[in-house]
């Protein structure tokens, strides 16, 4: 990636900071007061929620993710998480993903992080290990081999098709065969591999640090009954389950420092009888509370096809009231919640009810990256601009 001199007088002060209540209002909205997380301040609760892009070669971060990131930080996000980072060539969910598996993949994301730094906004890396859910055609591959129906990459075609590991050796789906259960080596192996990479995350000036437990991924695979059949140490029961999960995050801790957050997103049910449960997030977040675990990111779903969410559910804020139940059950949690929230009005009463501390937006940012300068407007808050963008928004007389 080519390295491009960050310019001095770039936000001063930084981008769309608060500077007052619009003329009339009580007090500033809870959506833009700053969030201090260990040694970390967030400007606001906004955060952009992690959405793969699909657009790395061998694991690098390119002028594709400083551009599409660099846009939230210069419109006002306080929080901006890059997409599922791979700890392990063999853990990415394409080729086409992002990693932190090498040393050679700091210095690129240095450059995003230092740039949203520029901005008065935070740089957030989820890492992720995609397990049963790997070694898929990504964006790199010709339109003809990804139409055709194989979802696996094969070994000819550059695929890693047997090292795609698992708690268990079940299929996501017909098409895509069984990944192999995991040895108890190349579990130690994976749990290392996260403390690695968050050491190079740390390197890189990364501020936030989160861990991809949701969504189906080998973390949620190893949690959730439905994919974890072992018999052994990591499966079972609840205690065994929730083992890798633990692992990792201890195994993070050593690497992460300890003025810097560590952030957990998970699945908070599978939708799936039998399968994990809003009472299984709670219990499992008891644990991370003691596990130097800050905040909890909730998402649903994932570990069945398609998502498993029934589709009665996707209205705006579906993901809030398991929100309300992790803030209820386990003092001291900061939750996050992503789930069709479009509003301003709604984004506020979410954090004035106490359901949540951060509103992490993603289809929404994706749609219109100036929600923040809007949500301003609307909820009565006067922003300072970048000074690249003040012209913008002096009225013409």
């Amino acid at each position: 990636m080519h390295a491009f001199p960050a310019p001095e007088f770039v936000a001063v002060p930084p981008s769309f900071a608060v500077v007052a209540p619009a003329d009339g209002a009580a007090a500033t909205p809870l959506l833009f007061t700053p969030l201090k997380l260990r040694g970390v301040t967030l400007k606001n609760r906004i955060g952009f929620s992690p959405m793969s892009t699909f657009s790395a070669q061998d694991g690098f971060f390119n002028m594709f993710h400083a551009t599409h990131l660099g846009k939230y930080a210069l419109y006002g996000a306080g929080l901006i998480m890059t997409e599922s980072t791979s700890v392990h060539e063999y853990g990415r969910t394409s080729n086409s993903c992002t990693g932190l598996w090498k040393d050679e993949h700091v210095a690129p994301l240095r450059e995003i992080a230092d740039f949203a730094h520029t901005q008065g906004a935070k740089l957030g890396v989820q890492l992720n290990h995609s397990g049963r859910r790997a070694g898929h055609y990504g964006y790199y591959y010709p339109a003809s081999k990804r139409r055709a129906g194989a979802v696996v990459v094969p070994a000819e075609d550059g695929g890693w098709p047997e090292q795609i590991i698992a708690p268990s050796a079940v299929p996501a789906t017909e098409s895509e065969g069984a990944a192999r259960e995991a040895t108890l080596d190349e579990i130690a192996e994976v749990v290392a591999a996260f403390g690695h990479a968050a050491r190079r995350a740390n390197e890189a000036g990364v501020d936030v640090l989160e861990l991809q437990g949701a969504h189906g991924f080998l973390i949620h695979q190893f949690l959730s009954p439905v994919t974890n059949q072992r018999t052994d140490a990591y499966g079972g029961s609840f205690e065994n389950r929730v083992r890798f999960l633990v692992e990792v995050v201890r195994e993070v801790r050593k690497f992460w420092p300890a003025d810097k957050p560590l952030f957990v997103r998970l699945s908070v049910t599978d939708w799936v009888e039998g399968g994990w449960s809003s009472a299984d997030t709670v219990q499992v977040v008891k644990a991370l509370s003691e596990l130097d675990v800050d905040l909890v990111d909730c998402s649903s779903g994932g570990i069945v096809p398609v998502g498993g969410v029934p589709q009665n559910k996707h209205t705006p804020g579906w993901i809030v009231p398991f929100s309300h139940d992790i803030k209820q059950g386990v003092a001291g949690m900061h939750t996050a919640v992503v789930g069709g929230i479009t509003e301003a009005a709604h984004a506020e009463s979410i954090l004035q009810d106490g359901d949540a501390d951060v509103v992490l937006l993603a289809r929404e940012l994706q749609r219109n990256p100036t929600w923040v300068w809007h949500a301003a407007e609307k909820l009565g808050v006067k922003l300072a601009p970048a000074a690249q963008y003040r012209a913008g928004f002096i009225p013409r007389k």
